[in-house]
Order: structure tokens, then C-alpha cells, then sequence
């Protein structure tokens, strides 16, 4: 099916320009989602029509984007989940989890505008793609930790998933005190 884009759509092409697409990916996705209009003479005249009012649109959206980007780049969201003593999670952190982080944390995010080639399935830091607008993307740092502290120590640089981590920090022994040891060489 031929559709003309309303907006610029990843992997696919810019706003104007009249692609092929699956039968489905069209119906399912991108006329639903009002991305795309049949590529139907009618449409291309009310395209024409629209074009400046879309761009319009698209520039503002574009710059509201930018603006939340400058503010949401390199923030670092605090996600505590159970995992064993290897770091491997209990389950895994998805895309709604990191959205639900996001707007914790005081920004709108959808949980289709965080971009997961694959779900968290381990404790550590990891580096999430954001995309708020087709052509605004910004990096945000997720800190998965089993607790408030953990993710502190990880911040630090510390790695939780070695042995060592797991154990309690020894307490040094308590030294004798100097005069005790001074009275005990001299005899008395």
C-alpha cells in the first residue's frame, strides 16, 4: 500500500514523501496513529493543501521537544528491583517501567517514546535511548539496584555483581589502648 507520510517516521522517511508499505504495518500502525494518509489523489491534494499548517505543527512540536531535551539528557533514574546475588533480575525492567521513572521524576514520558532493543534483566547502570519527537532523541541513565543504597554504591563505580560485594564490610579489630601495653612491658 502507498501512503503519504505526515511526519517524519524512522527507517521510513521524511513528512511529504509517498512510501510503500505492508498492507498491515499501514493499517495497523501508521493510519491509526494519524502518521500516514492513503496515497489517494483526494489525499494528496488535502495534503498539498495542509502541508504548511503540518509543518507548522511539526516545527513546534519539534521545538517543545528539544526544550524538554535539554533537561531531560544525562538525568539518571533509580529503579529497585529484587535480583539474586549474581545481579541477575528477578524479571526485568521494560519500557513502561522506564517511563513510569521518567514522569516520577518529573518529565512526561511514554513508555512508547523509550526506545529497548532488549528488556534490563540485570542489576547495573544502563544507558536508555528517548525519543521524544522523530527527530529529538536524548540519553538517559537507568540505575537498576535491589536497594536506595546499592544504587548509591553503583553511582560511586562500585560493581555489585562480584562475591565481595555481597558481604559485610569487616570491622577492624579493636587496638589495645597505648598506657594498658606501656604497663604491661614494664612488669607492673
Amino acid at each position: 500500500m502507498e501512503v503519504i507520510l505526515l511526519e517524519r517516521v524512522a527507517k521510513l522517511g521524511q513528512m511529504g514523501e509517498v512510501v510503500r508499505v505492508r498492507d498491515g504495518y499501514a493499517r495497523n500502525f501508521l493510519l491509526p496513529s494519524k502518521k500516514a494518509l492513503r496515497a489517494t489523489d483526494e489525499n494528496r491534494k488535502r495534503f498539498e493543501r495542509d502541508k504548511a499548517q503540518l509543518e507548522a505543527h511539526n516545527l513546534e512540536a519539534r521545538k517543545e521537544a528539544e526544550s524538554v531535551a535539554e533537561k531531560l539528557g544525562g538525568q539518571t533514574f533509580v529503579i529497585i528491583r529484587q535480583a539474586g546475588e549474581t545481579g541477575q533480575l528477578y524479571g526485568s525492567v521494560s519500557t513502561r517501567d522506564i517511563a513510569d521513572a521518567a514522569t516520577g521524576g518529573g518529565f512526561t514520558v511514554e513508555r512508547q517514546q523509550v526506545r529497548l532493543d532488549r528488556p534490563i534483566k540485570t542489576i547495573g547502570l544502563h544507558e536508555i535511548e528517548i525519543a521524544l519527537h522523530p527527530e529529538v532523541e536524548v540519553q538517559v541513565v537507568v540505575n537498576v539496584a535491589r536497594s536506595a543504597d546499592e544504587a548509591e554504591r553503583q553511582v560511586r563505580g562500585e560493581d555489585l555483581t562480584t562475591r565481595e560485594a555481597f558481604q559485610e564490610p569487616e570491622e577492624p579489630e579493636p587496638e589495645e589502648e597505648a598506657g594498658d601495653e606501656a604497663a604491661s612491658e614494664t612488669g607492673a
